[in-house]
């Protein structure tokens, strides 16, 4: 991100009197789309109502970030109101554009051609994209990559033969996605991520029909739209300050959000603030994508605990033992002395040298090859979550 002026809290724009009418506006609009939303579906936590709400707006006004953060909606087994969810989602947005097998291609050209006109992107059963039957997809998940950052751009040749030029597609755009399981860890990043649950016995909903609630969606879509028009200026120019802890790509993510908010005015600064902390917080909790940092942890928490150093037999032994940890099946065995060294040579000592084994004299004198946790110090403060 660009390095922004001291910031100051809510929209520095402006203070002339006549500000105040879009931003007490977009308050009462914003509890409109969160009841909206509460209607249809049972997000996980109040928070949830209150990102999702935020994520429509900025939708409306995605030109005036530098960043937009995608939406996703993810739960561990079918029918947990994802992709009702993105039905509400699309009857909110701006030129909503629904898929759930789009090529990378015909998304370069849907968003990269008529970038006055972007659409919203909206890819329901994404796990059959980014699943592990599916493939790595690298060109659909670049697009994605890309597409979070202002003048993002997929470069493409395009034409026949000797007549082929080198077209930049603009990749820039709001998009949500739903699906089963998780997200490669780079989308996971760029992503306000909402996990969905199926509902309890007694969390009661009002059926989404669509012939019938569409017209509502719109209305309400319509109305966000000029409330857009009406602070576009000023959320342009606003560089929010972000709640304490909140630093690079969480910040990047929800800086539009929390400028959403603050344009809103009422309780939305705080809403929005409160929203970011308990969904960062809660996404660094959930994040099982980064398997090394979950070797870090449990290396300093279950396996030395204190001790300064380990022989590498005992290390696989233990996490092997975990009940609660996948070091027990690893592709159908146990995590063995080469896998645990591939892993650990990614992270460096303190001194910038790959964190490898070496010699360890046990207590009865015999010399081992093991690790020491003076080595790991140094990626276990940089890498892992404080210990609980």
């Amino acid at each position: 991100m660009n390095t922004p002026p001291t910031p100051t809290p809510g929209i520095s724009s402006s203070t002339s009197p006549d500000h105040d009418a879009p931003r007490s506006d977009g308050a009462a609009l914003l509890d409109e789309v969160e009841a909206f939303h509460r209607r249809f579906s049972v997000f996980p936590t109040q928070a949830a109502y209150v990102a999702v709400a935020l994520w429509d707006a900025h939708a409306h006004m995605v030109e005036c970030f530098d960043s937009t953060p995608r939406l996703a909606f993810l739960s561990p087994e079918p029918g947990s109101g994802k992709s009702r969810a993105l039905e509400v989602v699309e009857t909110l947005v701006p030129r909503p554009m629904p898929t759930v097998n789009a090529s990378a291609a015909a998304l370069f050209r849907s968003v990269g051609v008529e970038v006055d006109n972007r659409p919203t992107v909206l890819f329901d059963e994404v796990d059959t994209i980014f699943g592990p039957k599916a493939g790595g997809n690298e060109e659909l998940r670049g697009w994605l990559n890309a597409g979070h950052r202002r003048g993002g751009v997929i470069p493409r040749c395009v034409g026949d033969g000797g007549n082929m030029t080198v077209v930049q597609f603009q990749s820039f755009c709001a998009v949500a996605l739903a699906g089963l399981g998780s997200l490669p860890d780079t989308i996971l990043t760029r992503s306000v991520i909402i996990r969905m649950r199926r509902r309890a016995p007694n969390e009661v909903v009002e059926p989404f029909r669509e012939r019938l609630h569409t017209s509502e969606g719109n209305a309400l879509r319509d109305k966000l739209a000029a409330w857009a028009d009406s602070v576009r200026e000023h959320v342009a120019g606003a560089w929010p300050t972000m709640p304490d802890g909140i630093t690079d790509r969480p910040a990047d993510v929800w800086e539009p959000l929390i400028a959403v908010g603050d344009a809103a005015g009422g309780n939305w600064p705080d809403r929005a603030r409160a929203a970011c902390v308990e969904l960062v917080t809660a996404s660094k909790a959930n994040d099982k994508g980064s398997v090394g940092i979950r070797l870090l942890t449990d290396l300093r928490d279950v396996v030395f605990n204190g001790a300064d150093r380990m022989p590498t037999a005992a290390i696989v032994s233990a996490l092997a033992a975990m009940d609660d940890a996948p070091w027990g099946d690893m592709g159908g065995k146990p995590i063995d002395a080469r896998t645990l060294a591939r892993w650990l040579k990614d992270y460096m000592t303190a001194d910038n040298d790959p964190i490898v084994a070496r010699n360890i004299r046990t207590a009865s004198g015999v010399v081992v090859r093991g690790y020491y946790a003076s080595d790991l110090d140094d990626a276990w403060s940089r890498y892992c979550p404080p210990p609980s």
